[in-house]
């Protein structure tokens, strides 16, 4: 099995703890500093394709103050220094030189008032890649890449949809399609940033060897139970862990 290390701790400890270039690729999702922190309230109906209307139930975040500013110039320095080649989200909100190729996923947003789309840094070409991924409340797809039609599609079963734990959460999906594209087999992952582990359980899948780190203790807690969850088939009751059927 691959490895799958992680750090409850401050991301500047966490890449202290290795060596020049012992990463091959780091795929990291850093606070923005737009305020993504803070409370907001999302539609609570979602209208499916057969015209019924469903009620969502919807999650509560505190205001921890963590995308107050996005990370110094420092922060980027150290996260080059460890690896080889990094891709890095939000790269249109950051104040430093990330010359290199950009990523783009398309979230098929329509006429809502989410973000169309997010942009990645890529050191590993000089193109801008694009793909599509629908990513919006209850709106799931159930597939990633350049597809538009296939995109378009959205998950039937609502039950079926990721379950979100973090504000600023990214699909499983999305980083299996990173790293079946920019991977290569035997690379070794960073992730300082990992939230809610979605990096985490699509390395773990892939069978990439992974570290990552996350600072706040609650997300940390949430997204260990998720891993556990989804590759472990592991369950968390009051009488203890609880095995089920693996998900993947």
């Amino acid at each position: 099995m691959p490895i799958s290390t992680v750090f409850n701790e401050d991301r500047m400890k966490f890449l202290a703890r290795f060596p020049d270039g012992f990463f091959d690729l780091v795929i990291d999702d850093p606070p923005y500093g737009i305020g993504a922190d803070k409370p907001s309230l999302k539609p609570n109906k979602v209208k499916q394709r057969n015209g019924a209307v469903l009620s969502v139930k919807q999650s509560r975040y505190d205001n921890a103050g963590w995308d107050n500013e996005p990370p110094p110039p420092e922060y980027f320095r150290e996260l080059k220094r460890v690896s080889k080649a990094q891709i890095i989200w939000g790269v249109n909100y950051f104040d430093v030189p990330l010359t290199g190729g950009r990523i783009v996923w398309d979230k098929l947003n329509g006429m809502s008032d989410q973000f169309d789309c997010e942009i990645a840094y890529c050191s590993l070409n000089n193109r801008t890649d694009r793909f599509y991924y629908m990513w919006r409340g209850m709106i799931q797809g159930r597939y990633c890449g350049k597809d538009l039609k296939q995109a378009l599609i959205q998950k039937g079963n609502k039950k079926q949809n990721e379950t979100r734990i973090h504000p600023c959460q990214k699909p499983v999906l999305l980083y299996n399609y990173l790293l079946n594209t920019y991977a290569k087999p035997g690379f070794k992952l960073c992730d300082p940033h990992m939230g809610s582990q979605s990096s985490r359980i699509a390395a773990y899948v892939g069978g990439f060897d992974y570290w990552g780190c996350e600072a706040d203790t609650s997300f940390f807690d949430a997204g260990c139970a998720r891993f556990r969850r989804e590759c472990m088939g592991e369950i968390e009751t009051k009488e203890g862990i609880i095995k089920e059927q693996m998900l993947f």
